[in-house]
């Protein structure tokens, strides 16, 4: 089964939301079935085959997380992320203003969901393959 540690190699690789499409492919090769972050410290929970789970530590100081969410500010702080325009802690910052919780990947359906303190669906994107 997969490492954080392999993970983390492939993750090294990415400089922005415009790298993600790779970054997928490279841990689908690991054995990666799905993962879901959590915007409050950036840790991952990272899934396989037969219920293998594995998780990574803290990745940063806590944010707080907004009660309410502003759907149409994180849509557009995302866009601005995929285009390469902000690095990944800005990203996880704006989340955070912006009410985001974690996000689910998951790597059979090739979508990640985004989700809200509630465990409300605010996006559900699909990933270029």
């Amino acid at each position: 089964m997969f490492t954080v540690e392999q993970i983390k190699a492939a993750h090294s690789k990415v400089n922005s939301g415009a790298d993600f499409p790779a970054y997928i492919q490279d841990i689908k090769k690991l054995g990666v079935t799905g993962y879901e972050t959590f915007v409050s410290d950036g840790h991952t929970n990272y899934y396989g085959a037969a219920a293998y789970k594995t998780s990574s530590t803290a990745r940063y100081d806590i944010l707080k997380i907004a009660d309410e969410s502003n759907a149409e500010q994180f849509k557009a702080d995302l866009k601005e992320h995929q285009k390469g325009k902000t690095d990944y802690p800005t990203f996880c910052k704006d989340c955070a203003k912006s009410g985001i919780e974690k996000w689910r990947v998951s790597i059979g359906k090739m979508t990640c969901t985004y989700y809200d303190k509630a465990g409300n669906e605010i996006l559900v994107e699909g990933i270029p393959q």
